[in-house]
């Protein structure tokens, strides 16, 4: 049968070749990854632009004298899709193809998620198998590390195995009819991560790995270039401004407006603030100093993200072999600066200030940043002391406030995620440890290398953690657990 030309110069969409395509088994799934920008490759446009399912690649069009059109007679590869519709076209006859053994493919480019398959994520152990016949957990899958991009992989395998968090992002209905303002594109960022999200967790994926190309373009768009692909880069800078950036393109304002981000991360503390006299002032003269206002203790309320520990100094003294002696402190020990009494000084360039900290509420996910490397005039310091954690059952009760533990019942947490950073502060490299739920088993990710791990080992991890790429503000990122009691 001839086709017939439709009205809009399309071919008629009732072309009975639709559902009869021969050429079908042309199309090379081992090819396939959507995982990239979708733009084409000749024009670089992302217009209209669509994947050649026989070689990869992709083109713009399918009109005549387009790259799509010119691909498919060159090379008679035929059956093109289109990212953005998700139909099949075979080239050059112009048809669409209506098959049904073609949905793998598509559900690889879109990945979609059922309320029942999403309450369903941490019960299942069911191992998947990639086209290529490799198998894998959905969630605990490497992402490729395009050039030193290591330090945002660890911070996004992270936040995917938050279930609340997770569960959010896989469905995008609950934030896809948020409204921005015109040109805003921050909200880019928001789009990308629940794609990431569900391609992470899609158990028919093609591969058992995926590429954050597109989530990191994102970012570096939307930072600024701050935080860069081809250049390493602090994992608590990037967590932070990640997770500020997504509660304000969802919406979030500072103090009013609640996103799911802050639901999960924000919790709040009293911060206690009492200015010191110059140290080189006569004892006289800072005893009367101490009763005017401005020197009287103060308090203000705050929320925050993430809790940041800080360690004892190290020992500098070698042990009679010579070696230096790594010493070792509980968790707990560094916990005390927010039990509401220690006090600690903070210096600035021109005033000295006592603070003492007390946190007034927990939020159902809580982040640790253990403060490991210090920047002096001169060099950075890094401090090796080992933090005894324990996975179970960290209460954090005794932290509150009196009238705060009365009311919060479910102060213990367990440890679902645990980010290191190996080697010098301004390059290194990172991995994850990380809890699947679904198993009890913890994994150890470090870009595309998934292995398994026992417990007991992530604690000996912290021997040569240190920290992040910036000096100033490093830290073993991610003692985060999850609120005993509370719905996942």
């Amino acid at each position: 049968m001839r086709e017939r030309p439709a009205k809009n110069g399309r071919v008629d969409s009732e072309d009975r070749r639709s559902r009869h395509c021969p050429y079908l088994d042309t199309i090379n799934r081992s090819v396939l990854d959507f995982d990239f920008e979708k733009l084409c490759s000749i024009s670089l446009s992302h217009i209209n632009a669509y994947a050649c399912l026989v070689c990869g690649k992709y083109f713009q069009g399918r009109g005549l004298k387009s790259h799509a059109y010119i691909h498919s007679v060159q090379f008679s590869h035929h059956v093109f899709l289109n990212l953005h519709t998700l139909k099949f076209y075979c080239l050059p006859d112009n048809y669409e193809i209506i098959d049904s053994s073609l949905e793998d493919i598509t559900y690889v480019l879109k990945p979609t998620f059922t309320k029942q398959q999403i309450g369903n994520l941490d019960k299942q152990a069911k191992l998947s198998r990639a086209y290529d016949g490799t198998t894998y957990l959905p969630g605990i899958v490497g992402l490729n590390n395009i050039k030193a991009n290591d330090y945002a992989n660890a911070v996004l395998q992270a936040l995917s195995n938050v279930p609340p968090l997770r569960n959010y992002f896989l469905e995008e209905d609950n934030y896809k009819n948020i409204k921005r303002p015109p040109g805003d594109i921050m909200f880019l960022l928001v789009q990308r991560f629940g794609e990431l999200m569900r391609k992470l967790w899609n158990p028919r994926n093609f591969k058992a790995h995926v590429s954050p190309h597109e989530m990191l373009q994102a970012v570096v768009l939307c930072s600024k270039k701050t935080f860069q692909i081809t250049k390493q880069g602090d994992g608590v800078d990037f967590l932070s401004w990640f997770l500020n950036a997504l509660h304000s393109a969802l919406g979030g304002t500072k103090k009013k407006k609640k996103t799911i981000v802050t639901d999960v991360f924000q919790g709040s503390m009293r911060i206690f603030t009492k200015k010191l006299p110059h140290p080189d002032l006569p004892a006289e003269e800072k005893e009367q100093l101490l009763h005017n206002d401005e020197y009287q203790e103060t308090m203000v309320e705050s929320t925050f993200m993430y809790l940041t520990l800080d360690l004892p100094t190290a020992p500098l003294y070698k042990d009679e072999k010579e070696q230096l002696i790594i010493p070792q402190v509980p968790l707990f020990n560094i916990l005390a600066k927010f039990n509401g009494i220690t006090e600690k000084e903070y210096k600035t360039y021109k005033e000295n200030f006592l603070k003492r900290f007390q946190l007034t509420k927990l939020p159902p996910y809580l982040i640790f940043c253990i403060k490991r490397f210090t920047k002096n005039n001169f060099f950075v310091e890094k401090n090796p002391t080992i933090v005894n954690f324990p996975i179970t059952n960290v209460d954090l009760r005794e932290y509150l406030s009196e009238e705060v533990q009365a009311v919060h019942k479910n102060t213990t947490y367990d440890l679902i995620a645990n980010i290191v950073h190996d080697g010098k502060p301004s390059e290194g490299s990172y991995r994850i440890h990380v809890l699947h739920h679904g198993t009890g088993k913890w994994y150890e990710l470090q870009d595309l290398q998934v292995t398994d791990i026992l417990p007991q080992m992530i604690t000996l991890s912290e021997a040569y953690i240190q920290g992040d790429g910036a000096a100033s503000k490093s830290g073993r990122l991610f003692l985060r657990g999850e609120q005993k009691g509370l719905p996942p």
